[in-house]
């Protein structure tokens, strides 16, 4: 009876330690620029189209990215564009592992991380692209997403944003972003 007993207080105690056995750290994006549900100002809105904001990228940061991250991307993406297929706004792939912020306006060539690489925005442009929806075509959701990857990505600068989503996807060990909003009336 005893050896059961002193069998259940073991079992107990290695549970309890289990249980406050650290978890995995959770990975998360943020920003001082724009925030989950929240409307963008003015500096994210494109300079070009009928729209005449700054056209500057939101300050990005962060945190408890997967074990074995190579590299990362940044993509923004807009899937209310009246497109058929969504607008791609931002994808900046290969910042180094050891990049775990960008301040606002490195979506400008000359800003971003050495050694990433901008691929060509839906605007043509090989950089940060604004919001711009319609005047009147109500709210838009812009997803900023940050991807750990497990190796750096090879494409060219105009890759579609299908062929750099696929690459980013098949190569992602984990995501994180922010959704925000933005709408010209």
């Amino acid at each position: 009876m005893k050896q059961l007993k002193t069998g259940l207080i073991i079992a107990a105690v290695l549970c309890a330690a289990q249980s406050f056995a650290a978890e995995p750290a959770k990975f998360v994006l943020s920003s001082t620029d724009i925030a989950a549900g929240k409307h963008m100002k003015k500096a994210q809105e494109f300079n070009g189209f009928g729209c005449t904001g700054d056209d500057l990228s939101p300050q990005l940061s962060w945190s408890g990215a997967p074990a074995g991250t190579v590299a990362y991307a940044i993509t923004a993406y807009d899937p209310d564009a009246p497109t058929g297929s969504g607008w791609w706004h931002w994808q900046l792939i290969n910042i180094p592992a050891d990049v775990t912020s960008l301040a606002a306006g490195a979506g400008k060539a000359d800003k971003a991380p050495k050694g990433s690489q901008h691929i060509e925005n839906d605007y043509g442009v090989a950089g940060f692209g604004g919001a711009c929806p319609p005047q009147g075509h109500g709210v838009h959701h812009y997803k900023f997403t940050v991807h750990a990857l497990s190796k750096k990505l090879e494409l060219p600068a105009t890759a579609s944003g299908a062929l750099t989503g696929y690459m980013i996807n098949a190569n992602s060990l984990g995501s994180a972003s922010i959704e925000a909003l933005y709408k010209r009336d």
